[in-house]
């Protein structure tokens, strides 16, 4: 929705150091799920755009995350209802399509909004498009896992280089000795993630099958041929991680963060957001250590860490007029080209003017992992995956238990396979 509001008097134009003709104001109907130090650096964003944009104004409004803001979404969109623009989850993408929730966007609209595909990291547009190729949304991030480090307790060790970077972890034995050398030295949960179910184990379980070349859908096929087998193997991994008291017995979320930030995990692996946390600790001079984070090792076959991405979205409204549209699109590239203050969140910016520029080039930790971009594995295109998807629900009942010994990796894995597939068929 958008609403012009009345016309500016001459006076006041020429007051705000405007010229020609009265100009009028339309408000952007704007929603997102953005909380905590994301919420705050996008509401920063907003207020300065509508300070630079008096002939444009948008309204924000925080939804709650996950699988609450796509229903509303949803709803909301079927009815004529929705908001002019929205933050979305590239994850989500799939299902959206199905839906029918989104606006493809044209070159014609980018050009409006000042920017190309080509200004994108490849990952993120492929992400962002549907199988025929259509932009269905405009990344404004990637945000991966990455793995944190006491760079203080590996200080003089095989694993540290000259440069405070993390080496040596060519295999998952590599990451194993790593571990088990810091258990050996008093930490208690070497490797802390969230490992009670959820978004932190699917994460590491991804990428664990992904670095193997493992593939969750082919042709719409769960764990296709091999596919099961690299499974059950990034299970295995975990839970034998798990039963020599390497990484946490069911640690919820904010359990996971404070193992290491309270010194009794070596290694941390987590989302790019926790940077602000960790920076956070160290200018209050409470976290006790020296930190940093490099992209996840490559433990396996190739090099591969999930991802997933913010993006603005515009709804599917046939009455959407072109003065509204073209209000929404100089919002969508005010943002990429300030998408430097985003990136403060830890976050790597799609756009790569800005992840090519000085200043980001200066901002640490995230310019020594903005590398992962290129090895972004993002969530499987299909409905049945994303943010508060199935399969989700198949880590919480399936893949967590066998990590915890409750099932084998490979009934884990067969069971998950079973579950995903009666969704597809």
């Amino acid at each position: 929705m958008i609403r012009k509001i009345g016309k500016l008097t001459a006076a006041t134009a020429l007051a705000l150091g405007l010229s020609g003709p009265a100009w009028a104001q339309v408000e952007v109907e704007w929603w997102d799920f953005l909380g905590g130090g994301d919420g705050v650096r996008m509401k920063a964003l907003i207020g300065q755009f509508n300070e630079e944009h008096p002939d444009i104004q948008i309204n924000g409004t925080t939804l709650e995350w996950g699988l609450p803001f796509y229903t509303k979404v949803r709803t909301s969109v079927a009815v004529g209802q929705g908001p002019d623009i929205m933050t979305y989850h590239l994850s989500r993408l799939p299902l959206a399509l199905e839906e029918g929730v989104l606006s493809p966007i044209s070159e014609a609209d980018l050009e409006t909004a000042g920017i190309s595909t080509g200004d994108f990291f490849p990952a993120s547009i492929a992400a962002a498009s549907s199988e025929d190729g259509a932009l269905m949304a405009v990344p404004f991030d990637i945000h991966a896992i990455v793995t944190y480090y006491n760079r203080t307790a590996l200080e003089g060790t095989e694993w540290l280089d000259a440069d405070g970077n993390l080496t040596g972890l060519n295999s998952i034995d590599d990451m194993t000795a790593l571990l088990t050398w810091a258990k050996d030295n008093g930490f208690s949960d070497p490797l802390s993630f969230q490992t009670e179910g959820g978004g932190g184990t699917w994460r590491v379980f991804y990428t664990l099958l992904r670095q193997q070349n493992g593939e969750m859908l082919t042709d719409g096929e769960v764990l296709a041929g091999d596919n099961l087998d690299k499974a059950a193997n990034a299970i295995k991994i975990m839970a034998d991680w798990r039963a020599a008291g390497l990484i946490p017995e069911q640690a919820a979320y904010e359990a996971s963060v404070a193992l290491f930030s309270g010194g009794k995990s070596v290694l941390h692996i987590n989302g790019v957001w926790e940077v602000p946390t960790f920076k956070d600790q160290t200018e209050a001079d409470t976290l006790g250590f020296d930190w940093f984070a490099n992209e996840v090792p490559q433990l396996m076959d190739q090099p591969a860490t999930w991802a997933d991405s913010h993006a603005f979205a515009i709804p599917n409204d046939p009455d959407m007029d072109a003065e509204t549209r073209d209000a929404v699109l100089t919002v969508i590239g005010w943002m990429e080209k300030h998408s430097l203050d985003w990136a403060g969140a830890g976050h790597i910016p799609a756009y790569k003017p800005t992840v090519d520029s000085d200043a980001y080039g200066a901002l640490q930790p995230n310019a020594t992992y903005a590398s992962l971009a290129g090895n972004a594995a993002f969530d499987p295109r299909s409905k049945i995956a994303g943010v508060a998807s199935p399969i989700y629900d198949a880590v919480d009942n399936l893949i967590a238990p066998a990590v915890h010994g409750f099932l084998s990796a490979d009934d884990a894995a067969a069971e998950m396979k079973a579950q995903l597939q009666a969704l597809l068929n």
